[in-house]
This record gives C-alpha cells, structure tokens and sequence, in this order.
C-alpha cells in the first residue's frame, strides 16, 4: 500500500479476521486507512499498546509493549521506564502508515496511553468509564453517562463521549498536561463519587472497587492512572460483530445502540454526521486554574474525597 510517502507491506489480507461477518485482515486494513484522519489525533504521540491478534477474533492474541526492533522508519517510538526498574520502548503511531503497519500484525485495537511524549507523566484528558455489571444495565449507562455530563459541566470541563466498542462508554474531558496521573486520579474518583450520589435510585451508579461486592452500573475512575490504556476513538474491538469504539454528539447518547457502530457502518456514519470529536484537543482546560471558579460543585467533590 502506498501511504503518503510510504510504501507499507500488508500481508496475507483474505485471511478471515471476523468469522461471524466474513471480513478480512484487508477489511480492517481498509478501514483503518479511511479513518485515518479522524483516528490519527488520538493517537498521536502516545505510547501505542500492542494487542495482537494474527488470527482474528476466534484465534490466540497476546499484548506486546515493546515495538519490534526492526519496526520501519515512519514507526516512532519511545522509551519508559517503570517504577519497578523495568523498562520498555513502545510504538508511537502519528501517520497513516503507521496505524497500517500496526493493523498488519493484527492489532484490531488501538490501545493508548492518556498521555503524550514528552509529557508522558501528565495525562491530557481525564476519563470516566461507565461499565455494566450485568446485562440489562445499557439503559442505566445512557442516563448515568447524563450525570457525568452534568458534574463536568458545572467544573467547566468540556466532555466528550464515545461506546467504548465493548460493554460501556467512555466520557474525556481533556485538559493541559498539567497534573501527574495520582492527582488526576483522586479528582476523578471524587468526581465519580458526586455522580453516584446525584444518581437516581432506579439507575444504580457504584465506584465499589470490588468487583463482587458490585450493583449496578460501575463508574470507574481507575483508568486515570500511568500505564492503564483505552480502546481509542474509532478503534475497532475483538467482537465478532466488528464494533467500533464510536464518538457521539450528547443528543444522540438518550437513545444510543453501540451494536449501531461497526467496521461495516462507520465510514457511512462519518459521511453522515462528520466526526463528533473534531477538533477537541484544540482547548483543553486548565485543570488547575479553570476549576477555582466551578464553585459548589468542586465543593462538594472535595468533600467526598
């Protein structure tokens, strides 16, 4: 495949990645290059998580944070070190041959960190994931996603969401690189914390950590830490329906299906509505300053702390 100055590889592209619909390692290859435009500024120098699937969905994987040695030149890396003296170099995915060279070894996902070279430490966006306990509870996200929506408004903190292509939805809020991960962290428990109180009784919302001791829609704040990856906007996922991790306009979050947004239907999406998220790493907040005027709210969060 020719990609802008580059000459990417793809290989064996019939071989079935998704059995159930019939689409093919060229299909995610094909979609990938599509998207592209509106996949590339989530990724963009951030450390790139390998998870390997060389089968497709039905076959082994394995995760690989250490780029291959050999990786091509337009394939930019960096490397991190771990509080336990480990340390590694991961792929950074900044140009369309790239996120092809990665789809080629069978990386179906696209898993990133929070943050970006060079201010790795500090994360650009804060992140509420709303995931299920059981089944049935996809009504509860949509109206606890709401919620979330409400606190992060009155911080003055612009929210953005997305299915996460699984179970659940993402909510990010970006900010200035400001902030270590911990710090981040604790606001957003005590931020998850509000939510769940404000949350109606029928629409069950927990942060319980522990996962048998779970009821309800869990809101999880733990994703706000280093080295914890998301499937990125646009990413597809390992389901046997192909589902794509889909940005939203809030308008559509009362009524949305995340069974709706697939490998097979993104592209005619993106022609219909655009890209939900254009343009949102343009004004990140403050995080600091801008919240010294949310008032009550930030308050009450603190409190809960």
């Amino acid at each position: 495949m020719r990609l802008g100055r580059h000459d990417v590889p793809v290989t064996n592209p019939d071989k079935i990645f998704f059995p159930e619909r019939g689409l093919t390692k060229g299909d995610l290859v094909s979609y990938y290059v599509a998207v592209a435009e509106h996949a590339l500024p989530h990724l963009r120098r951030r450390p790139f998580h390998m998870k390997r699937f060389p089968n497709g969905v039905e076959g082994d994987f394995f995760h690989q944070k250490r780029v291959p040695a050999n990786h091509p030149e337009y394939v930019d890396e960096v490397f991190v070190q771990f509080p336990s003296g480990h340390s590694t170099v991961f792929a950074i995915i900044d140009n369309a041959a790239a996120l092809v060279w990665v789809a080629n070894l069978g990386c179906i996902e696209l898993h990133t960190w929070a943050s970006r070279v060079p201010e790795i430490e500090k994360p650009d966006y804060l992140l509420i994931d709303l995931d299920p306990t059981t089944d049935g509870q996809w009504p509860f996200v949509r109206e606890i996603a709401l919620v979330v929506r409400e606190v992060l408004d009155e911080l003055g903190l612009r929210s953005y969401p997305k299915t996460s292509g699984a179970t659940g939805l993402h909510i990010l809020a970006p900010i200035k690189p400001e902030l270590e991960f911990p710090l981040v962290r604790n606001f957003a428990k005590a931020l998850a914390r509000e939510v769940e109180r404000r949350v109606d009784d029928q629409a069950i919302a927990t942060t319980t950590w522990r996962v048998a001791d779970r009821v309800g829609v869990f809101v999880d704040y733990g994703q706000n830490a280093r080295d914890r990856t998301i499937a990125s906007a646009y990413s597809v996922r390992p389901t046997a329906d192909a589902r794509v991790s889909a940005p939203l306009v809030w308008d559509e979050v009362p009524t949305v299906e995340p069974e709706a947004f697939t490998l097979e239907t993104m592209r005619t999406r993106i022609e219909a509505v655009g890209d939900p998220m254009k343009g949102m790493w343009r004004s990140p907040r403050r995080f600091a300053r801008d919240l010294r005027s949310s008032g009550s709210t930030l308050h009450a969060i603190r409190n809960s702390s």
